[in-house]
């Protein structure tokens, strides 16, 4: 429906249902008015080397996936594409522009930051196109959108592409569009969600969802699939907790560097990973065949996430199957979503992983259990495993005592007989309790006329000045 406007030069605003091919409704357009090297239209080019055309996307994993698309496109046809996004080094992409390019994708903010270098100009680009402008807008991108837009030339065409378009992306198109034609690729009935996608909403508690994912994936007919979680960290220890009953799976959310984020969703692609644990980086236009459940292990925030959610299944004309866990606490949003895209889900069924419509709806055998083997990677190793706890490499070894020699004094003279440092510990611990067995041997015991031991002499205390009246003179 967009080729034939989009050819003509003419903006527009496209939307259409998440899946439907929006890719290469701007995609073809923009190749066809790109002149590329060795034509006798890119000689005629005020400068050639210099980007003809701009695709702006709101995350990484979108700006590539795009990029690949406009490559394969133009295999045939010569075109140098560029993908500009955050998170890899600069100089490969200065080295790029510096070679010349003809088409650049890339994310708002790694294109500002080469224009603020002077080694990005947009004063030559011919087409433009936002691509998903409502997810740029929910990043808070529309600043930087609005700088990249007053740095093309007004003679521009500016194609704009979603799947929602909110109040703030209307009046973007009609402060930086040119009488736009605006595209619907449905009739205003029709839902925003793709219809083969099976949907369906439980009631759970939060301490029973990973026994439940794990039931999911044993299902009839399971595939690929991929679990939304709100957070980074409840991505990583919901991809760690799959990982330990023995399904393959991976995270993808921010706190990740960009090689390993590319790395985990090319393994999703190739099929090395079955399970993909993401947040919402991963809800925007990421294509994978194959996908067939998207399960929201946390209610989404509003009803756009969720359609984006849901729409990375049901793709090109599949079928799929999307489950939503809802918490208690999150019942509120999820009647404010299921009224804002009119579904037949008011009162979602409080359901655990041993309910039997739980296993009835989604068509999971009833002899399936929460693990399916080994953990991925193998059992964790102890280094201290296999050892009893009372091993002698376990315990603290015997402190050294140094031997030092020490000299009995009194008054600053050495005392005869005195024991010295060096004899051993032992004597003069055997000393002490010869003392404490022999009271004779102590030098206040005293002996009567009979030889036996006289009871010991009690000791006067002396008393202090200040106390009472002193003791009588002797005469």
């Amino acid at each position: 429906m967009t080729l034939s406007v989009a050819l003509l030069g003419t903006d527009l605003i496209g939307q259409a249902r998440t899946g439907t091919g929006k890719t290469l409704a701007f995609g073809i357009p923009l190749l066809q008015r790109t002149a590329v090297p060795g034509t006798p239209a890119y000689d005629e080019l005020a400068a050639p080397g210099k980007p003809q055309a701009l695709v702006v996307a709101p995350t990484r994993e979108l700006a590539v996936q795009v990029s690949n698309d406009l490559t394969l496109a133009a295999a045939d046809l010569g075109a140098r594409v560029l993908t500009v996004y955050g998170g890899v080094p600069y100089e490969p992409q200065l080295d790029a522009l510096k070679a010349g390019v003809d088409v650049v994708v890339g994310t708002p903010g790694r294109l500002i930051d080469l224009v603020n270098r002077g080694s990005l100009v947009l004063s030559h680009v011919q087409v433009l196109v936002l691509d998903e402008a409502d997810e740029m807008l929910d990043l808070g991108f529309l600043p930087d959108v609005e700088r990249l837009l007053r740095e093309t030339p007004a003679s521009r065409q500016t194609m704009l592409f979603s799947a929602t378009m909110p109040g703030a992306i209307v009046s973007l198109a009609r402060s930086h569009m040119h009488h736009p034609v605006n595209i619907r690729a449905e009739s205003a009935a029709d839902t925003q969600m793709v219809p083969a996608t099976a949907q369906f909403i439980f009631q759970v508690h939060d301490l029973d969802k990973t026994e439940m994912l794990a039931r999911i994936f044993q299902a009839e007919g399971a595939g690929r699939a991929i679990v939304f979680t709100r957070t980074k960290r409840a991505a990583q220890r919901v991809a760690d907790d799959l990982a330990e009953r023995g399904f393959p799976a991976s995270p993808l959310h921010g706190d990740m560097a960009q090689v390993a984020r590319e790395k985990a969703l090319q393994r999703f692609r190739e099929g090395k990973v079955r399970v993909m644990v993401a947040t919402d980086v991963a809800a925007r236009g990421i294509d994978v065949q194959d996908v067939t459940h998207v399960i929201n292990h946390s209610c989404p925030e509003d009803h756009n996430t969720y359609v984006h959610r849901i729409g990375r299944t049901g793709r090109a004309g599949a079928t799929g199957v999307a489950i939503t866990f809802v918490d208690w606490q999150d019942v509120t949003r999820w009647n404010v979503i299921n009224k804002a895209l009119d579904l037949p889900h008011n009162d979602p069924p409080e359901t655990y992983s041993t309910s039997p419509h739980f296993f009835e709806l989604l068509g999971i055998p009833s002899d399936v259990k929460g693990y399916v083997g080994e953990p991925v990677g193998g059992p964790r190793k102890d280094k201290d495993a296999g050892k009893p706890r009372n091993d002698e490499s376990r315990q603290r070894p015997p402190r050294k005592r140094n031997d030092r020699t020490r000299t009995r004094t009194r008054g600053g003279q050495k005392v005869d007989g005195a024991p010295e440092a060096s004899e051993s510990s032992e004597s003069s611990e055997s000393s002490v309790s010869a003392a404490a067995s022999d009271p004779s041997s102590s030098p206040a015991a005293e002996t009567q006329g009979d030889g036996t031991a006289a009871p010991a002499r009690r000791r006067r205390r002396r008393r202090s000045g200040g106390g009472g009246g002193s003791a009588p003179a002797e005469g």
